[in-house]
């Protein structure tokens, strides 16, 4: 056990050893832990290796990618630039970029920073129409330019998207006349004396004192993580380090430079969605109550790492957690570290679903005609909703309402009643009343049956193309599995078909590294089939044309 740092009690110190101590490990990667109080430094530790293939330990000192914690530098820009008078936040995108698609209206700035801007992801895209292959540098614009749709118009609802941190980097670099990655050194980092963190747009860069990201295999080995894009920019590009982060972080609880008391205002601002709906996204960073207190923050994912940054003002305590692997959640430990330092000053948990008390909701598929399709699974004994056949999130409960927000799964705010009907209470309800961001509407129960394959297979198969995405795919029964094959200008996608009936099928990609899970719903007229439509938590409406 390391030494008592003043400022923590010896218990204290123990609980925060004790819920590291699974990661200090000599054979597998892990992680950097940074924990200050009105910016002394309370805990630093360093747990597993940096690289397993060198057997180099993690270090204070170890840099590592930061993922999407980035976008909240990539606005600070931005509003930099604004004080200046040469961006309007509030002005259309295409006033700086003409090429980008806006089939159902045109995003302003501010949604595209808020994702609410109604753009799909480009590396959702990327990931559909090309799995794990590299995308060359220009790939992400030129595959927004050819949109022919979106998820939705501009500020109707909230889906994260990387497409907005893409295009406004772009803006960036278009107005400031420098790359972005000059611009943040020059205007950000070097005068925060940030001298560990910078922009480094790809995974194949060699950077000093970098990590090198991890990815477990199935036979318990490990894999270099590389995230398939060479073009990251402002929605997740940031190396850093734990302490360059704890300066970050003390220096935006109280801000003194870069940006007027205005500006600093903006960045926590809640933005509010054409229904009125206020969300807890503002631009680049969450402010989301937890046990009673209020925090900041932001995460981050890339391909074999994560990272979460967070602070609690009224306790002026940072946390910052940086990950190449370790087989745990920074997002999921930060939380106990706020538990274990303030347990006497918080309120009871958030009261949860109990899966028990809805039996017979497990197991139940819902489809909505927006084409959202909800299912619940157990979580641990907490009711688990999967989005578009994802992994079950725990829902929380509140009165006779279930809720998902915006911070569970990057989408939403969801909240999920039903009426009444007199059915039996041991069958799942007839309907569901699912609302996303305040936008009802009725999810009818989708009776299962198992389908003949073959007979399906005859009926759906062949030839398809996304428009879209530019791709063609062959939907196929190799083997006794309905196959998807994607095949895209740099690379492939395969996805396994599970039907749940006829009309509605899970997909999962062949690939375990493909971060993607989604929904087809078969496209009938006059009774021939004519198209499949995907669905998926960040991309909606996809349509595949048959050939």
């Amino acid at each position: 056990m390391s030494p008592t740092v003043p400022g923590l009690s010896n218990e204290q110190r123990a609980t925060l050893d004790a819920i590291f101590e699974p990661m200090r490990r000599s054979d597998a990667p892990g992680l950097v832990v940074g924990v200050a109080r009105a910016g002394r430094p309370l805990y630093r530790q360093a747990f597993g290796l940096a690289s397993v293939a060198q057997g180099v330990a993690n270090t204070v000192a170890t840099r590592m990618r930061i993922g999407s914690t980035t976008k909240h530098f990539t606005c600070v820009a931005a509003l930099m630039l604004a004080e200046q008078g040469l961006l309007d936040l509030d002005a259309g995108i295409r006033r700086w970029l003409p090429d980008v698609a806006v089939p159902s209206g045109e995003p302003t700035l501010r949604q595209l920073m808020t994702h609410t801007s109604g753009l799909r992801c480009y590396i959702d895209l990327s990931f559909i129409s090309h799995g794990m292959a590299v995308r060359a540098r220009g790939t992400g614009r030129r595959t927004l330019a050819r949109q022919g749709t979106a998820n939705y118009p501009p500020g109707e609802r909230m889906i994260y998207c990387n497409s907005g941190y893409l295009l406004l980097s772009q803006v960036i670099e278009q107005v400031s006349g420098q790359p972005l990655r000059t611009f943040l050194a020059e205007r950000i980092l070097q005068p925060m004396g940030m001298h560990d963190t910078e922009l480094v747009p790809d995974d194949f860069e060699t950077v000093p004192r970098l990590a090198e990201l991890h990815v477990r295999r199935a036979d318990g080995g490990y894999r270099r993580g590389v995230f398939p894009q060479q073009e990251f920019l402002g929605d997740g590009a940031m190396v850093s380090s734990m302490d360059d982060m704890l300066r970050w972080l003390a220096h935006l609880r109280e801000p003194s430079q870069l940006l007027t008391p205005a500006g600093w205002a903006q960045l926590q601002a809640r933005p509010r969605l054409n229904n009125g709906l206020l969300t807890r996204y503002g631009l680049g960073l969450q402010g989301t109550p937890y046990r009673g207190l209020d925090t900041v923050h932001h995460g981050g994912a890339v391909i074999g790492g994560a990272c979460q940054m967070l602070t609690l003002p009224s306790h002026a305590l940072d946390i910052v957690i940086l990950s190449n692997g370790a087989a745990t959640s920074p997002s999921r430990l930060a939380p106990r570290i706020i538990d274990a330092l303030l347990g006497e000053a918080l309120a009871h948990p958030a009261t949860m679903a109990r899966s028990q008390a809805h039996a017979a909701w497990l197991g139940a598929t819902f489809q909505a005609p927006s084409g959202t399709v909800v299912s619940f699974k157990d979580a641990d004994g907490q009711l688990g909703l999967c989005l578009a056949g994802n992994e079950p999130v725990p829902l929380r409960q509140q009165g006779a309402a279930l809720r998902l927000e915006f911070e569970d799964a990057a989408v939403g705010p969801f909240d999920i009643s039903f009426e009444a009907d007199g059915s039996d209470s041991a069958s799942p309800p007839a309907c569901l009343l699912l609302s996303e961001c305040g936008n009802a509407e009725r999810a009818e129960h989708v009776s299962p049956s198992a389908p003949d394959l073959p007979a399906l297979a005859a009926e759906i198969g062949g030839r398809y193309r996304c428009a879209d995405l530019q791709v063609n795919a062959t939907l196929t029964l190799e083997a006794g599995e309905l196959l998807l094959r994607i095949t895209g200008e740099a690379g492939f996608n395969t996805l396994r078909l599970t039907p749940v009936n006829a009309e509605l099928l899970l997909c999962q990609p062949a690939d375990p590294l493909v971060p993607l899970r989604g929904t087809l719903a078969v496209k009938r007229e006059a009774g021939q089939v004519k198209g499949l439509t995907f669905n998926s938590t960040r991309t909606r409406g996809l349509a595949f044309e048959r050939s």
